[in-house]
């Protein structure tokens, strides 16, 4: 699915014209879902068609052919080939298309079309309920609101200068109880979605409404251009092999110098082609570092994901196959890529804090670790980094022996048996954290 902006919000609340600018503005594709619902609104008073009459209602739908399209930068919207786009806006259609979109057979068919005009294409979309049932998982959320009265105003100078004949009062009590239907409804009511971004153009200009907007769709697309990249996975060739050989080398050169890396304790990783996961405690950012370049073997970290919005980290990351981890979901597809990993052979390695300084910090620490090992039947080497990353200070790399958890496998849902692992791992991290050089 493409990229979706859903906006949703009351009659006159201005949604139709500032989607309109958007689209043009950001080069979305504009979807008029209530140019649609007027179209089967006019097709059934054109054919007489009861409000309670389904048999008839379903054989429209199979029969209805709308289109919208665009023509010298307007709207044309085509009923059965017959452009209706001013016919739609009468009056007569505006006092029934409330109740004809409140029918469950007409909604569940236009949902449908919508969908389906959304597969191929960035688009934006407004109505009444496209934030919480066309698209509930639409890239931009928006709820747009005005006060009743304001809306009023605006849709009685609309009919104006349409040549709509109505008074401002009763543009107000048709809007009254548009209102009162479109929030009652059994299917598709009004409402404002948990994660839209709510915003009430009463006292705004309709430009500072778009650029409101505007500013929140380009942040969106500008994070989920960094998602993609970080989640991009750069394929092994000689090149980056030759890149990654070059960058660890130089960098242990620098860190020998700058911080006098020494590794003690087991001092290694078994050279025995297992696959084990590390795990050390946090100190800043420049641990993993040390780690993988003063290890005899490859180790591939974790990270979080916001590590790849600056480009020269992206490529040094890609070039460390470092699988990046959304904190802020359930990251399935770092979790697949980890299991992939380790069933590979491969070193994976993990901060069981979570975050830098976490143990000064008392935080507890996370049980992906834990599961990972469970989940994997791996063993866990417990790294404790002593020193401060200071220039010219010296910086220990405490290895300890590989932890196997085996009693255990198979646990890895058992939140009581992770909370005992991750404290096993955590308990020899600090041990050898301690530990006398």
């Amino acid at each position: 699915m493409a990229f979706i902006v859903a906006l949703d919000g009351p009659a006159g609340s201005g949604k139709g014209t500032v989607t309109k600018i958007l689209a043009k503005k950001l080069g979305l594709v504009n979807i008029d879902t209530g140019a649609m619902y007027r179209c089967v609104a006019l097709e059934m008073l054109n054919k007489n068609i009861e409000l309670n009459d389904l048999e008839k209602i379903k054989d429209l739908l199979n029969s209805i052919n709308i289109k919208l399209e665009e023509n010298k930068n307007k709207q044309v919207v085509l009923l059965n080939g017959q452009d209706v786009s001013d016919e739609i806006r009468s009056n007569k259609v505006t006092k029934v298309v409330s109740q004809v979109s409140s029918i469950k057979e007409i909604r569940e068919k236009l949902v449908e079309m919508q969908r389906e005009m959304a597969k191929t294409k960035d688009i934006i979309m407004e109505g009444r309920d496209i934030t919480t049932v066309v698209f509930p998982n639409a890239d931009v959320k928006i709820y747009l609101d005005a006060d009743l009265e304001e809306r009023a105003k605006r849709r009685f100078e609309q009919n104006k200068k349409k040549n709509i004949e109505s008074t401002y009062e009763q543009v107000l009590n048709d809007m009254k109880a548009r209102d009162e239907n479109d929030k009652n409804k059994e299917f598709g009511a009004l409402k404002i979605a948990k994660d839209a971004i709510v915003i009430d153009s009463s006292k705004k200009s309709i430009n500072e409404v778009v650029s409101e907007i505007s500013k929140i769709v380009k942040k969106k697309k500008k994070e989920i251009f960094l998602e993609e990249r970080a989640y991009k996975e750069r394929p092994d060739s000689k090149l980056k092999m030759f890149e990654r050989k070059a960058l660890i080398n130089i960098t242990h050169f620098v860190y020998r110098v700058l911080f006098r890396i020494e590794n003690i304790g087991e001092k290694n990783i078994p050279e025995d082609g297992e696959s084990y996961i590390v795990c050390a405690n946090h100190l800043n950012y420049l641990d993993a570092i040390a780690v993988i370049t003063s290890s005899n073997r490859f180790v591939r970290f974790m990270c979080k994901s916001s590590m790849f919005k600056n480009a020269l980290f992206t490529w040094v990351l890609h070039i460390g196959d470092t699988i990046p981890v959304n904190r802020e979901k359930n990251d399935i597809d770092a979790m697949k890529r980890s299991i992939k990993a380790l069933k590979s052979g491969e070193i994976l390695g993990i901060f069981p804090e979570g975050t830098r300084k976490g143990m000064e910090k008392n935080l507890s620490a996370k049980n992906g670790a834990a599961f990972m090992a469970l989940r994997t039947k791996t063993k866990v080497i417990p790294i404790g980094i002593q020193g401060s990353f200071k220039p010219f200070t010296k910086v220990y790399l405490n290895y300890g022996k590989p932890l196997d958890f085996s009693e255990y496998y198979g646990k890895e849902k058992d939140k009581e048996v992770l909370n005992k692992v991750t404290k096993e791992i955590m308990d020899n991290i600090i041990k050898l954290t301690n530990e006398k050089k």
